[in-house]
């Protein structure tokens, strides 16, 4: 079956970060080491609830500040959050743009509001989506089946015509299991490898 749609992931698929930055940068406005910081952060659920949409914004830093002790202001915060993000795309913008001039192109990702907005600002290659489907805006996170639906609905087109990548296999699982044409992302050059299976052009 000839593909329609195909759908990338964001962190690690089309941006690299590195949560390591955020919990240094943290550090230094709080009295816990970035190593206790990351688990007192992975302690609770305030992430989680984040990234589904069941808090806002600025609680979510208010909750997390009184966690850590933070002493940052909400742009401080926010600018230290979202550092994560590395600069280089691990997709080049001209194959988005060839995908998009093919086929419908989609986001699905597992995020949250402050991060997303700083990317939209930061990536332009982003422009080239005809539609973004995240986890704080359909309220559920990847593997659950609902995210996943909402992207098979967005794509305007049957699951197995649609084409999905991600570099955690548990989400490619999830994909699959929706029956969506699902890869777990490795490189650029083995991406390119798993279009031409598919017939997928972009070039």
């Amino acid at each position: 079956m000839p593909i329609k749609a195909v759908i990338f992931d964001l962190g690690k698929v089309l941006i690299p970060f590195d949560f390591s930055r955020g919990y240094l940068g943290m550090e230094k406005l709080c009295n816990y080491p970035a190593a206790e910081i990351r688990e007192r952060i992975r302690a609770t659920d305030l992430v989680y609830r984040f990234e589904t949409g069941l808090v806002e914004p600025h609680d979510f830093v208010a909750q997390l500040s009184g966690l850590l002790g933070l002493r940052a202001s909400y742009a401080q915060f926010c600018e230290i959050w979202s550092s994560i993000f590395l600069p280089e795309p691990l997709i080049p913008e001209n194959m988005l743009a060839g995908l998009k001039a093919r086929y419908r192109l989609l986001l699905l990702s597992n995020t949250n509001r402050i991060h997303f907005e700083m990317i939209r600002q930061n990536y332009p290659m982003l422009r080239h989506f005809d539609d973004f489907v995240l986890s704080y805006e359909v309220k559920a996170m990847k593997p659950d089946p609902a995210i996943y639906q909402a992207a098979i609905q967005r794509a305007l087109c049957p699951a197995p015509e649609c084409f999905y990548t991600d570099d955690i296999p548990q989400f490619v699982e999830g994909a699959r299991a929706q029956g969506i044409d699902a890869v777990c992302f490795e490189s650029r050059a083995q991406l390119e490898r798993e279009f031409a299976l598919r017939e997928i052009e972009w070039g």
